[in-house]
């Protein structure tokens, strides 16, 4: 006898809950490689389930349209680059260190290539009016142009960017080599170091303006 979820014992409940969690992140993690290499429109919901092991009515349970797994898969994605970005001090890092943090992002996305397919291709997608990753994108783009704007400020607040330094332009400039270097290495992986290569634009940055001094012996 299946007993309705508020007549069940804590324990039951947990096992419950512990299952549901479990059949969810299977269905992410289903998602993220389907949707990686078909695209949201390539992927069925049939398909998904399959892939994660549920029946069509127990995906569906946990999310009721494809979009609603989109969204799911989204905010997964969101959250692990958040959490790693943030570090331990649990906020985006500011000035010359948030170049340092994406250098560091774009090592980690090079051994998760299902990730980046899952961004490169929504965002080509999804820039669509009309389809359900739209508004993340928007949002996606505002965010990080947010982030990076205030990172250049605070550095040249704290003086460790030149107060010339274009901010529009560098963030600009950078989301443009970091979406440029994941879509040509998905393309070339043996051909494209998306770390070797970020590294030496964000050296340029810094040759161009970083204002730290540089000490040198005197005789």
């Amino acid at each position: 006898m299946s007993f309705p979820p508020r007549y069940r014992t804590p324990r039951a409940r947990s096992r419950v809950e512990a299952a549901g969690a479990e059949s969810r992140a299977k269905a992410v993690r289903a998602a993220v490689e389907l949707f990686s290499t078909a695209g949201y429109r390539g992927a069925s919901i049939a398909l998904v389930a399959e892939k994660a092991g549920l029946s069509q009515s127990g995906l569906l349970h946990h999310f009721p349209s494809k979009a609603a797994l989109l969204a799911a898969v989204l905010e997964h994605r969101e959250a692990e680059d958040g959490r790693f970005l943030s570090g331990t001090d649990d906020r985006p890092p500011l000035g010359w260190a948030a170049f340092d943090a994406l250098t560091g992002l774009v090592a980690r996305n090079s051994n998760r290539p299902e990730l980046v397919g899952l961004f490169v291709r929504l965002s080509a997608e999804a820039t669509e009016p009309g389809h359900p990753a739209h508004a993340w994108l928007r949002d996606h783009y505002t965010s990080t142009q947010s982030w990076l704007t205030d990172a250049i400020r605070d550095g040249q607040h704290r003086g460790e960017i030149h107060p010339d330094a274009p901010i529009t332009a560098l963030v600009h400039l950078t989301v443009a080599v970091l979406d440029g270097l994941q879509q040509q290495w998905l393309l070339d992986p043996d051909d494209i170091d998306m770390v070797d290569e970020f590294t030496t634009f964000v050296s340029g940055l810094h040759s161009q303006w970083d204002t730290t001094p540089t000490t040198s012996s005197t005789a």
